[in-house]
């Protein structure tokens, strides 16, 4: 259940970025591309449980201010929770991550399809989606 509905999160059925019916999809997109959403719940995801300070080392370049305002909104949209052992996601959470892992695989065959044309290899990691 989300924790607090006074954030500001882009919800379905209204009006949001890219979708003026605020279609569901648009709306998780709209939620999911915020700088660092993805990456939090991403690293949540692949880590388990997180102390904020440990979400912070392990997300690198994110401020204290941009990752408390990602919480936020991942709470409010039913995404993470807070637990025994710090921030984790949620079953809804984990679904949203399931449902990336193929996208993250074909952005792989991408990286590497754009790589041959350049030169450059492509790089395995799955490490967070961040900006």
């Amino acid at each position: 259940m989300p924790d607090s509905p006074s954030t500001n999160i882009p919800v379905p059925g209204k009006a949001v970025r890219g979708s003026r019916s605020g279609s569901p999809i648009m709306a998780m997109f709209d939620l999911l591309g915020r700088r660092w959403a993805m990456g939090v719940l991403w690293t949540l995801s692949e880590r388990g449980p997180s102390t904020f300070r440990a979400l912070q080392e392990a997300c690198e370049t994110i401020s204290p201010a941009v990752l408390n305002a990602r919480i936020k909104e991942l709470r409010s949209a039913g995404f993470v929770e807070q637990g025994k052992g710090g921030y984790q996601v949620t079953p809804l959470g984990q679904d949203v991550y399931d449902a990336l892992l193929p996208l993250s695989k074909v952005s792989k065959v991408w990286a590497d399809e754009l790589a041959k044309g350049s030169g450059d290899t492509a790089d395995d990691d799955d490490g967070p989606i961040n900006e």
